[in-house]
């Protein structure tokens, strides 16, 4: 009777799992499955049962999930488009002021203004992207 719970447990964790992601109840549901396997073949009592649950789920938890997350997580994303600019040096091409200039950015001939409209940047000065604003780069000085 033990076995037919494990084997009932074992599906409803490995179902419940498809909700988290994580692995951690589809190693509860294996060693679930490994103890009813052992518990049909070999008519284990309860208690023998229990330990045996106890001792796959560590198992496949302290084992076999490590490698299943190295093997599945996802990377962090990468910054990619205009949000890879921000943080980027510049090279000031025309004096960027409140409502003018040029800079050159990885290549490109960006417009750009100054993150506080109170300054500018002269011809030759290097500025740090601090974001992307339309197709205008919002840039500072830096300390």
């Amino acid at each position: 009777m033990a076995a037919i719970f494990f084997l009932v447990a074992g599906a409803l964790l490995a179902a419940a799992e498809m909700l988290t992601g994580d692995f951690t109840l589809l190693m509860l549901g294996g060693g679930a499955l490994i103890t009813a396997g052992i518990g049909f073949g070999a008519g284990t009592p309860v208690v023998a049962d229990a330990v045996i649950f106890a001792v796959a789920s560590l198992l496949l938890l302290f084992v076999v999930r490590p490698v299943l997350l190295r093997r599945f997580a996802t990377p962090p994303p990468v910054a990619t488009n205009v949000a890879a600019l921000t943080g980027k040096s510049g090279l000031v091409l025309e004096r960027v002021a409140e409502h003018s200039g040029r800079i050159k950015l990885g290549g490109e001939v960006w417009t750009a203004r100054p993150l506080d409209p109170t300054e500018e940047y002269p011809e030759g000065e290097t500025v740090y992207v601090m974001k992307i604003d339309g197709a205008t780069a919002v840039v500072w000085k830096g300390p």
